[in-house]
């Protein structure tokens, strides 16, 4: 997985998700051309696949912190 700041090829969450956003107003604003419109919603499914990446990366990285015991856990031996 990429770094916070994403790379050239993926960027990160909230790069990510900021451009969907506004693939997102553009599409709703309307006036665009069939084709336009279709490049967009191509360019947010990409943009929604890599949000997602990123969200099972965190939540995979929270499992396992959470599936670590940690130091001075409650009813854990000195």
């Amino acid at each position: 997985m990429a770094d916070e700041k994403g790379t050239a090829d993926k960027p990160s969450y909230e790069q990510a998700r900021d451009e969907l956003a506004d693939v997102v107003k553009r599409l709703e604003a309307g006036g665009l051309t069939l084709e336009e419109s279709l490049a967009l919603w191509e360019r947010g499914e990409k943009l929604a696949a890599i949000c997602e990446e990123w969200l099972e990366g965190a939540r995979a990285r929270l499992a396992a912190a959470m599936a670590q015991p940690g130091e001075g856990e409650a009813g854990a031996p000195f």
